[in-house]
């Protein structure tokens, strides 16, 4: 393993010009593709525990989902045509003479996830579901097989983690999280897909927020535009809470008051209608999307949490920054990059980076401490998939660990 331990160059991201991060909402069609697609692979390794022992070779981190279409009207509307989600990807359909239920075990997932987030959502007659999974190929199989103290890693990819947050990125995560929760709870015509775009210059932060509302929970323009009122008075506050600085949030900016254009939908998300979506395509491992960072295109739902280092690496990787800045007092920002290779095993990464910004210089204890607290994460790695399948650990989520 090539590992180092660099000074992290200036400014901080709080002192940066201009910083620019995103939160997708669950309700986001690539929100709904990614978890479940990791649904699915979660029930699979949980199924493979039942009735194997361990958690047969799958990747299933492909999702495609369709939109459907839909009128929606205060006081009312319908979907007329079905949301049509498919999920597909590679998996070991038959160990044995035991055939694996892939379908079932798809439909089980996919309907308990939209019961228990999308409110506005019948799994029965909004949606179709097409589970295209087939079997692995014979060389990934066999190398998911091979394993001596630590399984071997199926992919060369990239893991990438940061921390903490910036303000925007606390502002953000948290906004979203609010209104998604408010949905639930005590604004039942918001929908759960919304959306923050988060923008600072200098000291000026601008929050754009869509947010699906359901027209059949309000009575006319009035209700519609006093939800999207009180949407924009809970993010400001949950902002101020965060941020001395100047914050502006805009909800729904693309409604036209005058003309009656409004952002309506029956069931509290756009896939319903003309938003499509797809896994990866959303929100990182830590629930943001932030091009000022080191980040990573991998898709990681779905991917398996044994051997599969796209998603290994990106959980080991916000693991561990978090832990550089928790753990040692001189640590004030981390970030990390790991690469794999694929046949090595997952606890030696190919490279190992960390840039630490310390009341330190390049040499001293500080730099020896997050070495050896890198080492002792790596020695982890092969570790992580039961907090994964127990729960612990999940995806889009801040902190990751519970």
């Amino acid at each position: 393993m090539d590992l180092s331990v660099l000074p992290l160059p200036p400014p901080p991201a709080d002192e940066r010009p201009v910083e620019v991060v995103e939160r997708k909402g669950l309700g986001h069609p690539d929100s709904i593709c990614d978890a479940l697609a990791e649904e699915l692979s979660l029930a699979y390794s949980r199924y493979g525990l039942a009735h194997f022992g361990a958690i047969p070779h799958h990747n299933v981190d492909k999702a495609l989902l369709r939109a459907g279409s839909s009128l929606a009207r205060f006081g009312g509307g319908e979907v007329l045509e079905p949301i049509e989600i498919l999920l597909a990807g590679r998996a070991t359909t038959r160990i044995g003479t035991h055939a694996v239920p892939m379908e079932e075990l798809a439909l089980e997932s996919t309907r308990r996830w939209l019961a228990a987030n999308l409110r506005g959502v019948d799994a029965e007659r909004h949606v179709v579901l097409r589970c295209l999974v087939g079997p692995g190929s014979a060389d990934l199989v066999d190398l998911f097989g091979r394993r001596g103290e630590a399984p071997l890693a199926n992919d060369t990819s990239v893991g990438c983690g940061h921390a903490p947050f910036s303000e925007l990125e606390a502002i953000v995560y948290q906004v979203e999280r609010a209104l998604s929760g408010a949905a639930g709870r005590d604004l039942p015509a918001a929908g759960e897909d919304v959306k923050v775009m988060g923008v600072r210059s200098g000291d000026r932060i601008r929050l754009t927020i869509g947010c699906a509302a359901r027209a059949p929970l309000l009575r006319d323009a009035v209700a519609y535009r006093a939800l999207r009122a009180e949407l924009a008075r809970r993010a400001l506050a949950c902002a101020e809470k965060l941020t001395a600085r100047e914050v502006e949030v805009a909800v729904n900016a693309a409604d036209d008051d005058a003309r009656d254009v409004y952002y309506l939908t029956v069931t509290g998300t756009s896939a319903e209608a003309g938003d499509d979506g797809q896994c990866g395509r959303g929100n990182r491992v830590n629930g943001l999307i932030t091009p000022g960072r080191p980040m990573t295109l991998e898709s990681v739902a779905g991917k398996n949490p044994v051997t599969h280092v796209g998603k290994l690496y990106n959980l080991a990787a916000g693991l561990l920054a978090q832990a550089l800045v928790d753990e040692i007092d001189a640590i004030r920002e981390a970030e990390c990059v790991l690469v794999s290779r694929i046949g090595h095993p997952v606890d030696d990464p190919q490279i190992a980076e960390l840039r630490i910004r310390a009341d330190a210089a390049p040499g001293d204890r500080a730099y020896a401490q997050a070495a050896e607290l890198a080492r002792e994460h790596f020695r982890a790695v092969p570790g992580l998939w039961r907090e994964l399948v127990d729960g612990r650990i999940a995806l889009d989520r801040w902190p990751l660990r519970s």
